[in-house]
């Protein structure tokens, strides 16, 4: 029996011209710069010093074929629902009995966040892990974002994607499944476990929206809590009111005019660099520059796959979506959840999350707290998220 044309899955092998990859070398070349004032650093946004070395690297050393023959070891493959085309990366892992786990990236990520996850989550005891702990892992790209897009409607906000990632995982075979995501794939990954949790196994999670200190604690409020949590709560708000001071511009701009920015971002590949890279900075755990946290042909890839796409304004529209829609805002959890879940949680992520307030709107089962990394966990320190991922679902096999 065949699949309706609407329900086929196709294979899907990653093959950019040449063409564009030379039309993107001959507008780094031509890139017109700005002014700076001197002295300035990162306070009015990405110095130019660091981004014409960035742009030099990728000009005259990135190698973006190598970065595409490692995205194609993946097998691939793309399908139609609910009216949007999505690609999708399917890794079977060699134990037969392998628990089956989606994992979502956020923006401005990609599915590039996963490649130093996959394998170890796919062939733990390639890796020095056990059997028993193996994922068939699915890796979708978020309708809009990069080999998913650009969309043809609205209304892709987080709550529509859970519903489509649930069609996807019933048409590849599997009933049920464990999920795991940080930044949109965390809102995406808490919804569609409140939304279908006879499906859902587990949620894992290395962000929480609605978790934060997102208003200055009243002494009331501190005075319930234990010394250490009244501390956790200061440092969540002091943490929270800086980002929301100085660093939610991008969402202000892509909830309100994401195609107005997409003519900037998809004109330019310095723009989309600059962009992207400037949230690499302010949300890793680094000093200065990204690269100290993340490999810089990892950053370069992930850009890649915005600018060859041209997916700078339907990926932003996400935000859009988020801020127009009806009914709850799933960015923002206020529904309970029943889904077991989990939550990981990185020191330099801009939204620290709070323990009593997460356990409000989840199933929480699992808290774990590390010492370093930030808000892009599978690429800064993937063994860390590898191994948290593994013991959460090990201790839900085991009750």
């Amino acid at each position: 029996m065949t699949s309706a044309p609407a329900e086929r899955i196709e294979p899907f092998r990653l093959s950019v011209p040449q063409r564009d990859l030379d039309d993107l070398y001959d507008r780094l070349d031509r890139t017109r710069w700005p002014a700076e004032l001197p002295g300035s650093g990162w306070e009015y946004g990405v110095p130019a010093g660091c981004l014409r070395e960035l742009v030099r690297y990728w000009r005259h050393e990135y190698d973006w074929r190598a970065a595409e023959a490692e995205l194609n070891r993946w097998p691939q493959f793309t399908t139609t629902i609910d009216g949007a085309r999505i690609h999708f990366a399917h890794i079977r892992s060699p134990e037969p009995d392998a628990t089956p786990l989606v994992i979502t990236h956020g923006w401005p990520g990609s599915i590039v966040e996963f490649l130093d996850v996959v394998g170890p989550l796919t062939d733990p005891v390639a890796h020095g892990g056990e059997a028993a702990d193996a994922f068939h892992v699915v890796v979708p790209s978020i309708p809009g974002f990069g080999l998913s897009g650009p969309t043809t409607e609205r209304g892709w906000e987080a709550r529509r994607v859970a519903d489509a990632w649930a069609r996807l995982m019933r048409r590849l075979g599997y009933e049920r499944f464990g999920l795991q995501g940080g930044d949109w794939g965390a809102a995406i990954s808490r919804e569609l476990g409140r939304a279908h949790p006879d499906r859902v196994i587990g949620v894992h999670l290395n962000l929480l929206p609605g978790a934060q200190a997102a208003t200055e604690p009243t002494e009331e409020e501190l005075a319930v809590l234990d010394p250490e949590d009244r501390e956790r709560t200061l440092r969540s708000w002091r943490r929270w009111d800086e980002w929301s001071r100085e660093g939610t511009g991008y969402a202000v701009l892509q909830s309100t005019r994401p195609h107005t920015l997409a003519y900037a971002l998809t004109d330019s590949p310095v723009g989309q660099l600059a962009w992207i890279i400037e949230k690499f900075r302010e949300w890793t755990d680094s000093a200065d520059l990204p690269e100290e946290a993340i490999d810089r042909d990892r950053l370069l890839t992930n850009v890649m796959l915005y600018w060859l796409t041209g997916t700078a304004g339907s990926s932003a529209r996400i935000y859009y979506e988020r801020a127009h829609a009806t009914g709850t805002d799933t960015a923002r959890p206020s529904e309970p959840s029943t889904a077991p879940s989990a939550l990981a949680v990185f020191p330099a992520d801009p939204q620290l999350p709070l323990r009593h307030k997460a356990e409000r709107t989840e199933n929480l089962v699992r808290w774990t707290e590390f010492d370093t990394g930030g808000h892009f966990a599978a690429m800064e320190e993937p063994d860390l998220l590898i191994a948290d991922v593994r013991a959460f679902f090990r201790e839900l096999r085991e009750k």
